[in-house]
């Protein structure tokens, strides 16, 4: 009869924990150099050469981060100031940030679909119906504005809690239970708005007022504060979150790094106060718009629900074992995504004074998916993030505006815009094989 071995008899794994009971003391741990190494091992070296060589193992890596947007945008701001003379100036930059409210918003609800690994074709009907519905119900039922707008935007969330009941309980491809939902919404929309299939916001009431008002009535003070809030804030966080990460022993981000992150951001945020504070000051789309990526960035990032969203687009299967509830997760998603399309398409009435039939159509859902693509999130499911929504709806606008300037067809703009769209997914198809590649 043989006895069994302990662990001290049995050697220790390749790349185990030196540590761990029946490794070698005396052997020598993982090297965090090493090609192929998890990066979670490697520890940034102090100084601006740290700095340098964690970014280039990121790149090495593929990954890319906000890289090849930040260098989009300027070379977009300097190609159309160099041609228009004026594509930099006060006023114009206020209005692109006037108007990425709107497909901003719907991109954001894109990203959570994205981050599953699914698509939802119907956010731009749904933010025509729920721009028709509450039109009718304020100008023509006579209803309450602020609970017309409830009501739509109650309604936009049913449709998503519909299209997630049929895709996560009773199994209908997202693709097609979407696609159905674009032509059912596109028709409710028409149903309500019946045959005139126009109803003019009401003036001076709480929709026409969305895209009109700046904080204070143009006073500079506000966007200067929120300029100095928001780095504080971020700098609050991130020190907050060092010293629990310290308290429980594991490696937190060193201070200068913080401090470098915290005075990048100063810098765009005061910057951005100077410039709006040069025409109107701080417009109230931007601030809701940023508020809303704020806030689900925090949830996606901070919660235990994101995490679940995250674990369920990078594996159904591994999520489930992990004791995730999919089916709940997937269905909230799609009324977290409606909901948003639904505020969008208020926006949308907003800056064009109406609620209308086209309202949603043409190319809204499209620029809304190529924004949060074009800001850096996977079409492949399980990575993305929030801020790629308003990184990639400013790239876009930034090409509509500019190529308006210049009087270019609007033929050119969808050329341009599709030439980009297919840029960013060649961009993270090469970098999802880098990384393949890295862990192999």
């Amino acid at each position: 009869m043989t006895t069994p071995s302990t662990p001290a008899d049995t050697p220790a794994a390749p790349g185990a924990d030196p540590a761990a009971p029946g490794a070698d003391p005396a052997a020598p741990g993982p090297d965090p150099a090493a090609p192929g190494a998890d990066p979670r091992l490697h520890t940034r070296a102090a100084g601006p050469a740290g700095y340098l060589d964690a970014a280039r193992r990121r790149l090495a890596a593929g990954e890319l981060g906000s890289l090849p947007v930040v260098v989009g945008l300027i070379l977009i701001a300097v190609i159309f100031q160099s041609v228009t003379g004026h594509f930099l100036q006060a006023d114009n930059l206020t209005n692109i940030t006037r108007f990425i409210a709107g497909p901003g918003l719907i991109a954001v609800g894109v990203v959570f679909v994205l981050i599953l690994g699914e698509i939802d074709l119907s956010l731009g009907s749904v933010a025509g119906a729920s721009a028709a519905l509450a039109a009718v119900l304020a100008v023509r039922q006579g209803v309450a504005e602020w609970l017309a707008v409830l009501a739509a935007l109650a309604a936009a969330t049913a449709m998503g809690l519909l299209h997630g009941l049929f895709f996560a309980r009773v199994g209908v491809p997202a693709f097609v239970v979407t696609l159905a939902g674009m032509l059912t919404w596109s028709g409710l929309q028409e149903y309500v708005l019946g045959d005139l299939g126009t109803v003019n916001n009401r003036h001076g009431g709480l929709i026409a007022t969305l895209d009109t008002t700046f904080l204070g009535d143009g006073d500079i003070a506000y966007a200067w504060a929120l300029a100095v809030l928001a780095p504080a804030l971020y700098l609050l966080a991130h020190l907050r979150t060092a010293r629990r990460r310290t308290a429980a022993g594991l490696t937190a981000r060193p201070t200068a790094d913080t401090a470098v992150r915290t005075g990048a951001l100063a810098v765009l945020t005061l910057a951005t106060a100077y410039a709006l504070n040069q025409d109107r000051g701080l417009p109230l789309p931007l601030v809701v718009l940023v508020g809303v990526v704020v806030l689900t960035d925090f949830v996606l990032r901070r919660t235990s629900y994101g995490r679940q969203i995250f674990a369920v687009g990078g594996g159904v299967e591994a999520a489930r074992r992990a004791g995730v509830n999919v089916a709940r997760v997937r269905i909230s998603v799609f009324m977290v995504s409606a909901f948003l399309a639904g505020l969008g398409g208020l926006f949308y009435a907003s800056q064009q004074g109406s609620a209308d039939k086209q309202l949603g159509g043409g190319n809204v859902l499209m620029s809304a998916i190529a924004a949060a693509v074009i800001g850096g999130t996977s079409l492949f499911g399980g990575r993305g993030k929030t801020w790629s929504a308003l990184l990639g709806i400013l790239v876009i606008q930034s090409i509509t505006t500019g190529l308006d300037m210049v009087h270019a067809a609007q033929a050119i703009q969808y050329m341009i815009t599709g030439a980009v769209l297919l840029a960013a997914v060649v961009l993270d198809s090469l970098s999802r094989r880098t990384r393949a590649a890295g862990r192999t």
